[in-house]
């Protein structure tokens, strides 16, 4: 029996958990306080696990330690909440928080506003900070800052709940990224699926343009048409191109492999060369494999385009 994968909470709720116990320090104190969760463990590929999350609620603006970029509170009945420092401000429009604002999703913002509402009331503003320790370097290993959050990480949810292994998260992170560049009028975008895609497109095409897409072609390219986006330049390798040739919409290997007797006949080879295992392999026993390359890439961008029309899908081989 396959073991299940564990899953998570969200940032946005263990900063929830915060708030609540730092709003109810101040409150019995009178005076500052702060709480601290520590983000707990999924089986999903997360970068803020073990992070700790920090909520500071004073009545005096200035005990906050907050991101040093000029931004507005959220106004949270009588509650003025910031970014804390490792808390990023959103810079760029096209995500779910406002530009000018804490990186906090609705979702999470809302339960906090709904937590406020159901106290009793203050005579005068409240003020709160969530932050994040050490949120900044963190940050640098995601692509807030490319999306425009800055000075550290965002506080996600949904749900609460982290599904672990998610393809829905990394589809989401895509079309995340999409609505950035929609949001600045940007009509053309780059697509790489690893690290040798990636260095070649970044000599052609300035970085902001560039996004990473994995495996996942088609909800990539459903994404850009969907935004608006009307030209695409693909930078991909030839095995990956054989697969989009012969009808993959993913091309990671769960989802099969080339079938080496279409690709023979595609480019006229001999039932020897089909016996390959991999399509670099094939290219290798061929007279003219530039040739065969070239009727593979033009074979894969017809059904591409075929696909999802009016887009202008240009595909670049990736050595």
């Amino acid at each position: 029996m396959t073991p299940s994968l564990r899953k998570g909470l969200t940032t946005g709720v263990y900063a929830l958990h915060a708030l609540m116990r730092a709003y109810e320090g101040a409150r019995k104190s009178r005076q500052t306080c702060q709480a601290v969760s520590k983000k707990g463990p999924n089986d999903d590929e997360d970068v803020t696990v073990g992070c700790r999350i920090v909520a500071t609620v004073a009545f005096c603006e200035d005990a906050l330690e907050r991101n040093p970029l000029k931004h507005a509170p959220y106004i949270l009945e009588h509650l003025r909440l910031y970014a804390g420092k490792g808390v990023g401000v959103v810079t760029k429009a096209g995500l779910k928080a406002p530009v000018g604002y804490a990186a906090i999703n609705p979702a999470p913002l809302e339960a906090m506003r709904r937590f406020i509402a159901a106290q009793p009331k203050e005579s005068a503003p409240m003020y709160a900070a969530i932050g994040v320790i050490d949120g900044e370097r963190i940050a640098k290993r995601t692509a807030n800052e490319k999306v425009g959050v800055l000075g550290g990480l965002s506080i996600l949810g949904t749900t609460g709940i982290v599904k672990p292994v998610s393809n829905a998260a990394y589809i989401e992170s895509i079309r995340t990224e999409l609505r950035v560049l929609a949001a600045q009028h940007e009509r053309h975008v780059v697509f790489t699926l690893g690290n040798a895609s990636l260095t070649q497109a970044q000599r052609s095409h300035s970085s902001h343009r560039i996004v990473e897409i994995g495996n996942f072609i088609y909800d990539a390219l459903e994404a850009a048409r969907d935004l608006g986006f009307h030209t695409i330049d693909f930078y991909i390798g030839v095995g990956k191109a054989a697969k989009i040739a012969q009808g993959f919409r993913n091309t990671h290997n769960r989802y099969g492999s080339v079938d080496m007797q279409r690709l023979a006949s595609l480019c006229n080879a001999s039932s020897q060369a089909a016996q390959s295992r991999t399509v670099k392999g094939f290219l290798k026993q061929l007279d003219n494999p530039e040739a065969c390359r070239k009727a593979i890439y033009n074979a894969a961008q017809r059904r591409l385009q075929a696909a999802f029309a009016p887009l202008h899908i240009t595909l670049h081989h990736v050595r």
